[in-house]
């Protein structure tokens, strides 16, 4: 239970009290900054307290907003705020610090604008709510009062509530072919009582009954999936937009979110190849191949961001010309859906799984997401270029721990301090060698399964450490990650695929996914501000260049339907660790409360 302070002069005849119950607090009323501290300090200090003018008119959402929002330790409008506990000693501080006695009642007239001015000032992280068109006031007078009302009566806030429900950006399909009735959905099961977090799980369920239609090789399995997975894309935009109506935000539901978007494509993958196989066709090197170029395109986007997003003087033309773009409204929509956002990139996936076969499904993903990638990743490296911005060491640090370096490159990067310039080229070109050394040679040699190849593999790890020798704050060091990420799922690939044993490709699967996981939860931890996975668990994995080495040992050590058993175990093994690990973390009390509103692509 919550409990809402009425402080001021009483009101008769206010729906107030009745609109600050139906958002679950319990009224008290108090008639003096003292006797509003001591309820306050009456309040359990797990609870979260608001402060309300019984003289405030707006609308119902307008209150919710400013009161129920779980984001933020403090927020507020005018007539009313909220400390949650993280705030609650601010506020009560505030509280205490107004005098008493004559020359005081600009003060206590209006007490709300009073305590959020004082919070604001012990930087609390106070949240002032942007209200748009809705109604927020404390009404002095009778006339200001019935003004009021009548602005509250012009706007239909449930129409707003509706309205920004729904991400502000997002793809064209998204936005014009499922956002304008999933929005009603979500009202419906907000009115229901269920949660985003069992909408997103009801959105996963889809997805795998989905794979396994795909898995069952019939066209009528092909049809009943695409339709499936259109619908389990209904309810992934549902979720977010259930948490928005009805300010649901959890730390775990950010989490969920984040993870089973990626679970559920790449099941999908795996469901397309598993049914072509039935058919009599091998696809899973293209399935496996759709997954590293996903994945890949993401640590572009999660490195490029990372780099620049608190750098400073932090502009180029180039971003200046995209800016200008967005006032051109045609090229908004053109340019988003070049990129082929997961809205436009599910549909296809959808239609031509109904339509065609598995193997047409992954050439034409493979191809719309290589161009989007390149279309992407050329932008980025042209802005990056033209713009003069100044990395933190925050970005320093996040570029190094989505490097997902392990021993072997910390001791060779540490032998190498010293040497090189921090902002030159110096760490894009050495991660780019070491992936295009070891993929040029697994590639090119007729037996990759070979010592050989280990011996390539501890060079490759040698420019790998090189790499991230000094500081990433140079103008391409967001790169780093990508080659690397690149360098070891492109040789997992090659090295099954070259197998040529039944389950190889299939175990290979198994193992990208497992560590694109542990790569992703790296990712948004950095954005939760905790930074990312504990040491002992990069090493327990090996890093990326121990990961690659242990694998061309293994390919060249044992027998093809040996490493095939290998390859099964790793995945188990790295399965098992990453994703205990991740769970504990998310379900503690230090997890970091990321809310994020979803990736574009």
């Amino acid at each position: 239970m919550s409990t809402a302070i009425l402080t001021g002069p009483p009101v008769a005849g206010s729906p107030l009290e009745a609109d600050l119950r139906t958002l679950g607090f319990d009224v008290r009323t108090a008639n003096d900054p003292a006797a509003a501290a001591e309820l306050i300090n009456a309040v359990p200090a797990q609870e979260r307290v608001a402060v309300v003018d019984p003289r405030f008119v707006g609308h119902l959402h307008a209150l919710r907003l400013a009161l129920t929002d779980p984001r933020f330790p403090a927020a507020a409008v005018p007539g009313a705020l909220t400390a949650q506990p993280a705030a609650r000693a601010a506020l009560a501080r505030a509280v205490g610090r107004i005098p008493v006695g004559a020359g005081t009642a600009h003060l206590t007239d209006v007490l709300t604008d009073t305590l959020t001015e004082s919070l604001d000032r012990d930087e609390t992280g106070l949240h002032r709510v942007e209200l748009g068109s809705l109604v927020a006031t404390v009404a002095l007078t009778p006339a200001q009062r019935e003004d009021a009302r009548e602005a509250v009566a012009a706007v239909d806030d449930e129409a707003v509530r509706l309205r920004t429900a729904v991400k502000s950006r997002d793809g064209f399909f998204t936005t014009y072919g499922i956002s304008p009735y999933s929005r009603y959905l979500a009202r419906w099961c907000a009115r229901r009582g269920f949660t985003p977090n069992q909408v997103t799980t009801a959105s996963l369920l889809t997805a795998l009954i989905a794979a396994g239609c795909a898995a069952t090789g019939t066209r009528g399995g092909f049809i009943a999936a695409g339709v499936l997975l259109l619908f389990s894309f209904v309810l992934d935009c549902t979720d977010g937009q259930l948490a928005r109506y009805s300010l649901q935000y959890s730390t775990m539901g950010a989490w969920l979110d984040a993870t089973f978007d990626r679970a559920k494509e790449y099941a999908y993958y795996a469901g397309l190849a598993l049914g072509a196989a039935r058919g009599g066709d091998d696809v899973w090197a293209l399935a496996l191949g759709a997954m590293v170029l996903m994945t890949c395109r993401h640590v572009v986007d999660f490195s490029f961001n990372e780099a620049n997003h608190d750098a400073t003087a932090n502009t180029s033309p180039t971003a200046a010309l995209s800016d200008k773009l967005d006032s051109v409204g045609w090229t908004v929509w053109v340019r988003r859906m070049i990129v082929l956002p997961i809205g436009e990139r599910w549909a296809m996936i959808a239609v031509l799984t109904a339509l065609t076969t598995p193997r047409i499904v992954f050439y034409a993903l493979l191809i719309g997401c290589a161009l989007a990638a390149c279309y992407t990743t050329a932008g980025r490296v042209l802005r990056s270029l033209t713009r003069r911005a100044r990395r933190t060491d925050r970005a320093a640090q996040a570029l190094a721990d989505l490097a997902d370096s392990g021993p072997l490159a910390e001791l060779i990067a540490r032998s190498g301090r010293g040497r090189g310039r921090t902002g030159s080229f110096l760490a894009p070109v050495m991660a780019f060698l070491s992936a295009a050394v070891l993929l040029v040679w697994v590639l090119a040699e007729d037996d990759p399964t070979s010592w050989l190849t280990v011996g390539v593999a501890v060079c490759s790890a040698v420019l790998a450490g090189a790499a991230v020798a000094r500081p990433l704050k140079g103008t391409l060091d967001w790169l780093v990650p990508p080659f690397f990420r690149v360098g070891e799922y492109v040789t997992i690939l090659v090295l099954a695929a070259r197998a040529d044993v039944p389950g190889a490709l299939p175990a290979a699967f198994g193992l990208v996914a497992a560590v694109a996981y542990h790569h992703y939860d790296t990712v948004y931890r950095i954005r939760g501000g905790t930074g990312a996975p504990p040491r002992w668990l990069v090493r327990a994995t090996g890093g990326h260049e121990g990961r690659i080495l242990v694998i061309t040992v293994l390919a060249a050590a044992l027998p093809p339907s040996g490493f095939t058993i290998a390859l099964t175990a790793l995945a188990v093994a790295l399965a098992l660790l990453v994703l205990i690990e991740s769970i504990r973390f998310w379900v503690s009390s230090q997890a970091p409360a990321v809310h994020d509103e979803g990736e574009p692509a």
